[in-house]
């Protein structure tokens, strides 16, 4: 006991120091300064942990002793809590493994094929290499919390863009001169039928062409479409996009919208990026992003790199375990709000004022470049993957519905236009399976679009 603490308040006094200086480096070199009312919590705490430091070197042994068996306890405590939520987060992962051997399994026997289980990673390493214009696809809302001078709203131009993989292989498009999921050809046409905006299901997640939503509606309607939704992107990246990209060419313009999470990402939107902002405060704000794909693509390309060294950095758990991640992710859902790694906006009420007026933006917008503005809503697997009852989901559908129709804008329910009429909806996703829709769910989806738009 007399070398614990011999050691202990010099042991104390370094840590706190270096915990204090660690603190400063992630808030105001990593992050920028973009994350400083979440570290402000920790300020706080390593500065009584400092001050508490230097105050035990006036104590007496027996206090000292006290304090050395508390803090001791106290560590114990917070590791083995540690070791109990990762070993939670293994069972979770099994559940999830299985879930993934059944997809694998179903697709095996259904094509023949063998199943592509490599990661996102694995593939670009193996595809690099045959082809060195091979790119991952880097989302705008990667970007969100940091401060560059642009913020970039699509991904890397012309090359073989990597997306994602629900259906048993990787979706995998070439991307056009603006880095979108388009034939480049499609941006010298002198009129453009369908411009299309939106989250992943714009996109064309995890399928590829000719079977997106945008591929499809050209076939439908052997007229020119331009595909500018990305993955991942909330209401205020889809308009600041629209207000970056959209000429006065496009006859309609299609939002398309996902219950599932376009609310949350918006509340992203509003809170960790002041660039997003810029576009609600001022209709004369631009980027001049069409004139900066260079730039575009150097991020997107850095971006990778910084994944890949994360990633090798970031190889062995033992340094979550020393971090205590799980420990500190339930103590930050304690935090005020403002104080959250991931800030929110107020309330809900707060986010759908906000959302209200992006669409109304977005009408304003297309009215004056001449466009019809539909609105697409798309449902999502919970609605069909057990009992329909969750009555948040509910509320959100009709609270968006009811924006948009007070604002005069056409409202396509895909729910009551397709789902509602399949006998089994889950045969529109993949083996069943959460995620996005499967080729058919695209097509039927595409159908009824082109159905209720082409006059």
């Amino acid at each position: 006991m007399n070398i614990i603490r011999k050691i202990f308040s010099p042991g104390c006094f370094a840590v706190s120091l270096l915990l204090l200086f660690y603190t400063f480096y992630k808030s105001e070199v990593y992050w920028s300064g973009t994350k400083s009312n979440y570290y402000f919590i920790y300020y706080i705490i390593f500065t009584v942990l400092l001050i508490f430091s230097i105050i035990t070197f006036y104590l007496n042994n027996k206090i000292k002793d006290y304090l050395i068996v508390s803090l001791i306890s106290v560590i114990t405590s917070l590791y083995i809590m540690e070791g109990y939520l990762l070993f939670s987060q293994k069972k979770v992962k099994a559940q999830s493994q299985n879930v993934f051997l059944k997809k694998k399994q179903l697709y095996e026997k259904e094509t023949g094929n063998k199943y592509d289980e490599r990661t996102k990673f694995e593939i670009y390493e193996d595809l690099k290499k045959t082809d060195k214009k091979t790119q991952l696809s880097i989302y705008p809302i990667t970007f969100i919390n940091e401060q560059h001078k642009l913020y970039p709203f699509s991904g890397i131009s012309n090359s073989k863009t990597i997306h994602c993989n629900e259906n048993g292989y990787y979706s995998i498009y070439e991307s056009d001169r603006h880095g979108f999921n388009n034939p480049d050809k499609e941006w010298d046409q002198n009129e453009i039928e369908y411009f299309l905006v939106g989250n992943s299901f714009a996109h064309g997640a995890c399928i590829n062409r000719p079977h997106d939503i945008a591929s499809v509606l050209r076939i439908l309607s052997k007229k020119t479409v331009l595909n500018l939704g990305f993955s991942s992107s909330g209401p205020l990246i889809t308009y600041g996009t629209l207000r970056e990209y959209l000429n006065s060419n496009a006859k309609k313009v299609l939002w398309i919208y996902n219950n599932n999470n376009d609310l949350q990402l918006l509340e992203g939107e509003l809170t960790l990026n002041i660039q997003l902002k810029n576009y609600l405060n001022d209709l004369t704000f631009t980027q001049n992003l069409k004139l900066s794909q260079k730039e575009i693509d150097n991020m997107g390309i850095a971006k990778i790199r910084n994944h890949f060294n994360w990633k090798k950095k970031n190889k062995k758990p033992i340094v979550y375990f020393i971090k205590l991640n799980k420990v500190r992710s339930i103590f930050n859902r304690y935090l005020p709000k403002t104080n959250q790694p991931f800030p929110r906006v107020k309330s809900k009420q707060k986010t759908l004022e906000e959302f209200k007026k992006i669409i109304k933006m977005t009408r304003d917008l297309t009215s004056k470049k001449n466009s019809q503005l539909y609105f697409i809503y798309l449902p999502d697997y919970i609605r069909y993957a057990k009992e329909y009852n969750d009555t948040n989901y509910l509320a959100n559908y009709l609270a968006v519905k009811k924006i948009v129709e007070e604002l005069d804008i056409p409202f396509i329910d895909i729910h009551s236009e397709v789902f509602e009429k399949e006998q089994n909806p889950l045969e529109l996703y993949p083996f069943k399976q959460f995620g996005h829709y499967n080729i058919e769910g695209y097509k039927k989806v595409s159908e009824a679009i082109y159905k209720l738009t082409k006059n």
